[in-house]
């Protein structure tokens, strides 16, 4: 089997480095890009198959760096999956300040264009042409939580960007799908079981699910023959209040 390389953003924990572990553990070479350093080299030391590059997803230049690293090392790119993210504070709308609402749209959406765009860039071009791009959604993407405008609206953002990056990549052989995952035991989830805002304003422990199955989400999308996609795909905790009345 030829080498197949992917770069997860993000990977420095959470679904990153659960995604990153899995894929590697398929036989994938992944490069993983985050802010910390330190968080990326103790995922990268778990196995020879993944590597750290240090990025901000928020940089034009960092993230052509990224892309320019990876093809140097490995000559090309076969899957980005777009999962770095972030999330503003959980405040009445009026009280939200810009610069948190900027931070959020600048990681959560300008950074998956960046990557995007530079994925797009050498994928359409590479020998054997050709790729895949899986966006970390959410189910953020379709309901919202209270309080979440900035996550809320960056995440449904994200579908549009898959849907035009699925739409455009066609000619180039570039496939662009979106998992959205509900209640994923992360750190950044790990409220979830303690207790968070519901809709009706009350406050109650909602079911999570293991990271691995997110992980293995994204390799199953990640394994797919280019000819085939999987446009969206939600897996969540099986019973947490998301479909119907909860």
């Amino acid at each position: 089997m030829s080498v197949r390389v992917a770069v997860v953003t993000g990977g420095g924990s959470g679904i990153g480095a659960a995604t990153a572990r899995e894929l590697a553990g398929d036989g994938w070479t992944v490069a993983i890009a985050g802010r910390r350093p330190g968080a990326l080299d103790e995922v990268a030391a778990q196995t020879d198959r993944i590597e750290p590059v240090p990025t901000d997803v928020t940089s034009e230049a960092g993230v052509r760096r990224l892309f320019d690293t990876v093809v140097a090392r490995h000559g090309r790119v076969d899957l980005l999956f777009n999962n770095a993210g972030t999330s503003a504070p959980a405040v009445e709308l009026d009280e939200l300040p810009l610069d948190a609402w900027n931070q959020v749209v600048a990681v959560n959406l300008t950074g998956a264009f960046l990557c995007t765009r530079e994925a797009f860039r050498v994928m359409r071009s590479q020998d054997p042409r050709g790729g895949r791009i899986i966006n970390n959604g959410s189910i953020s993407a379709h309901t919202p939580r209270p309080r979440s405008i900035a996550y809320a609206a960056t995440k449904h953002a994200i579908t549009g960007l898959t849907r035009s990056t699925a739409l455009d990549g066609r000619p180039y052989d570039i496939a662009c799908g979106q998992i959205d995952i509900g209640n994923a035991a992360t750190a950044m989830g790990a409220g979830m079981a303690a207790g968070t805002m519901q809709a009706d304003g009350s406050v109650r422990p909602e079911p999570v699910m293991d990271i691995a199955e997110a992980a293995r989400a994204v390799r199953y999308m990640a394994s797919l023959p280019l000819d085939a996609n999987v446009l969206t795909m939600t897996v969540m905790a099986t019973r947490m209040p998301y479909v119907g009345r909860g």
